[in-house]
């Protein structure tokens, strides 16, 4: 009884974290295991991503640290969220995907640790990405999910796997909200 206790509070914390606050707000681990959140780049534009080393779309990391450059010193950031869901296309350990990522594509943006983005251990982040009140609901479908976040915290635009982060259409929407107040 105190167990199921626990886990109902713990889940009625969930929900009004994502409810009441910000993605921000929402508990993260570094690719490190240190604890973090999203509000280390409050006042930033973020674009979130659900990164896998043996993927179609792995590729893509070589235009995610090219825009992570272009724009970082204009308050932008991508961050990297290895992710196993789809396809078992991240079964690699914290370091063997930091060094996989580094040697391979020498990212640079901050990588997080190893997260579910669907299913029932979706991490709460991914939640409130993709549930029913999210700015963009629905499941992400593949990795290399996109979701860009404005200064304030709230997600201003998603975009599936197959667009790549250098397109056009990625670049002018980072710049506009890097450019808004």
């Amino acid at each position: 009884m105190i167990k199921t206790l626990g886990i109902i509070g713990g889940l009625m914390a969930m929900a009004a974290t994502l409810t009441a606050g910000s993605i921000q707000d929402i508990p993260l681990k570094d690719i490190d295991g240190k604890d973090t959140s999203l509000k280390k780049f409050s006042g930033k534009v973020v674009l979130l991503v659900n990164v896998a080393s043996k993927c179609g779309y792995t590729k893509q990391y070589t235009g995610l640290e090219a825009i992570h450059e272009k724009y970082g010193k204009q308050g932008f950031s991508v961050v990297g969220f290895p992710c196993n869901d789809f396809g078992a296309q991240e079964p690699g350990t914290p370091e063997e995907i930091k060094e996989f990522c580094k040697s391979t594509y020498d990212v640079k943006f901050p990588l997080m640790a190893k997260l579910h983005v669907k299913g029932d251990e979706q991490h709460p982040l991914y939640t409130a990405l993709t549930g029913k009140e999210a700015a963009f609901p629905g499941p992400v479908k593949w990795n290399f999910g996109k979701f860009l976040v404005g200064k304030d915290g709230k997600v201003i635009k998603r975009w599936d796997s197959g667009v790549e982060p250098t397109s056009a259409e990625i670049t002018k929407a980072i710049e506009t909200a890097i450019a808004a107040n």
